[in-house]
């Protein structure tokens, strides 16, 4: 790599984990469109498999930077330990699942499905979510019912290299969770998703045969590049939410996806 490519990958590990902190969103959601663009100016990565290696890197990172968030959520006791132990089996399946899908999926289609995504985060971030006052009443589904939520969640953070919070949050919040709780469960919940995805992407290098055996969905070089910064920045992230105006970042967080999404869109029409 690069002196310059080393520099932008570290300049997204400090964004990636200031926004995971900040905001409460998923930094390997940002960091798939900037991947894709380096790894096609670079050449790293074999064009076919492009926005394969973007998703499956992304969300390699995530199983780091939610480890340090989850420790400072539960040393609040704020974690839900027992939603999360009843997704946890869900996820797990729903992260393999999707990670098939993504490696059977040509690039171009990936391309818009993640533009419309991003799309869509944006626009509901710009609305504001809806949040549930902490006197209404819990309304969980049972075990089973939990169990296919998880998969749920862990089929589409696959899919979208995401950590699962623009899911798990929502859910859990409509359902009479505490918002708190329900980002404390969430950020819980984070590890087993990007666990499970990785595991599959993989799995599916492995098993498809691509150079680099086992490995061949993941860019072991961005990947600890990222890392290292992205876990330093998340608790600063964290720390300056009280600090700074959240309505307005959310709004120019919104343009960035919105950003991102007209680039994902315009690689799919040229040929991801």
């Amino acid at each position: 790599m690069s002196v310059l490519t080393v520099l932008m990958l570290l300049l997204m590990g400090c964004g990636g984990g200031f926004l995971a902190g900040l905001l409460g969103v998923g930094g390997g959601m940002v960091l798939v469109p900037f991947l894709v663009m380096i790894f096609d100016a670079e050449g790293m990565v074999a064009p076919e498999r492009l926005v394969q290696t973007a998703l499956a890197t992304a969300l390699a990172t995530i199983m780091f930077t939610s480890l340090s968030s989850m420790r400072a959520h539960h040393r609040k006791g704020a974690v839900q330990w027992n939603l999360v132990w009843l997704l946890a089996p869900g996820i797990l399946v729903g992260g393999q699942l999707g990670s098939r899908i993504v490696a059977w999926l040509p690039g171009q289609v990936l391309a818009v499905a993640f533009a419309l995504f991003v799309g869509w985060m944006g626009s509901r971030m710009l609305r504001g979510a809806r949040r549930v006052e902490p006197d209404v009443p819990a309304r969980l589904p049972g075990r089973l019912g939990l169990a296919a939520v998880g998969a749920g969640i862990g089929v589409l953070s696959a899919i979208f290299g995401a950590g699962g919070g623009f899911v798990t949050v929502p859910f859990l919040n409509s359902r009479g969770v505490p918002l708190p709780k329900a980002i404390a469960t969430s950020a819980a919940c984070g590890f087993p998703i990007a666990f499970s995805g990785t595991l599959g992407y993989m799995v599916m290098g492995w098993w498809q045969g691509l150079p680099g055996g086992a490995l061949a969905y993941l860019d072991l070089r961005a990947l600890f590049t990222i890392v290292p910064m992205s876990m330093l920045f998340a608790p600063v992230g964290a720390y300056m939410a009280h600090r700074l105006p959240v309505p307005t970042l959310k709004r120019a967080f919104a343009c960035l996806l919105f950003g991102l999404a007209g680039y994902m869109l315009v690689r799919a029409i040229r040929g991801a």
